[in-house]
């Protein structure tokens, strides 16, 4: 057998182990998607829009509007110190700085968000006494979502080309015209795709939520502090469990509502990825 030979054929294998990782992906991701349509569309009426939950039955208004509440304001957070954080390693850190912030960016992203939720809860909710509230859920939130808010503003800076910048610097203009002028609309679709990831994983929190925002059967007082919150993902993980088809029925309704939710960020997300790798290499 001669080398080419070889080679065709360990080609070939590899192909065939890559087509089947793929096909196995893709029948668990449509098994999954399948088995939560299937119980959790026909559990979606007008009423549970409007109707808060009532034990184990009722409606979903209440763990919509904390879910909403919880992602937005973590979303808020995030955004002023991901971005500043982003900015800050690409404009300002040094070489040496720029690689440590980096590397404590991934091992954040690496901490389990049970750890997170535990650490909120000592720190938070019993050593400030903010006890299980609105702004402690957002906080973890904003938590999980920092590294990869963090790293999409990192990258997006770090593609825009320096004859960019130099040219503006060229022209006179101070770095933080550069900056907002220059940089910031070059990498905002990049920034805002990873926004937009970090809204889908912080969607499917639970575990931090548990330890911070608590639940709430009634509608969110907007107190930041010693107002525990609903979320769509504390009905999924307590209600499937309990001996009740009405339980049952709302569980699967928030775990359709989640994942509609995720798919359409993701959906928006992968748009927003394909847009800006259009425009990069239409301007280059």
């Amino acid at each position: 057998m001669t080398v080419q030979q070889r080679n065709s054929i360990i080609s070939r294998v590899w192909w065939v182990i890559s087509f089947a990782a793929l096909a196995i992906l893709v029948a668990v991701l449509l098994a999954i998607f399948w088995f939560v349509a299937v119980r959790g569309f026909p559990a979606l009426k007008f009423s549970l829009f409007f109707t808060v939950t009532s034990g184990l039955a009722g409606g979903l208004a209440n763990a919509i509007a904390g879910t909403v509440l919880l992602t937005v304001i973590g979303l808020a957070l995030v955004i002023f110190f991901g971005i500043g954080a982003g900015v800050w390693i690409v404009e300002v850190a040094s070489p040496r700085g720029r690689q440590l912030l980096r590397f404590t960016v991934d091992v954040l992203a690496g901490v389990p968000s049970i750890v997170v939720g535990y650490f909120l809860y000592v720190a938070l909710v019993e050593g400030l006494g903010w006890g299980f509230s609105l702004i402690a859920g957002s906080v973890a939130l904003a938590i999980i979502m920092l590294p990869y808010v963090v790293r999409a503003a990192d990258l997006a800076l770090s593609t825009v080309p320096t004859e960019l910048r130099e040219g503006a610097i060229a022209l006179g203009a101070r770095p933080t015209v550069v900056l907002f002028s220059i940089a910031f609309p070059w990498a905002l679709p990049g920034i805002t795709t990873g926004l937009l990831v970090a809204t889908g994983i912080a969607l499917g929190e639970t575990a931090p939520l548990i330890y911070t925002a608590g639940w709430s059967s009634f509608m969110p007082s907007l107190a930041p502090t010693h107002s525990p919150v609903g979320y769509l993902t504390y009905v999924v993980w307590t209600f499937i469990s309990q001996p009740s088809d009405a339980a049952h029925a709302l569980a699967y309704a928030a775990a359709a509502l989640l994942m509609v939710l995720i798919f359409a960020t993701n959906l928006v997300a992968r748009g927003l990825v394909e847009s800006w790798a259009a425009r990069t290499l239409k301007r280059s």
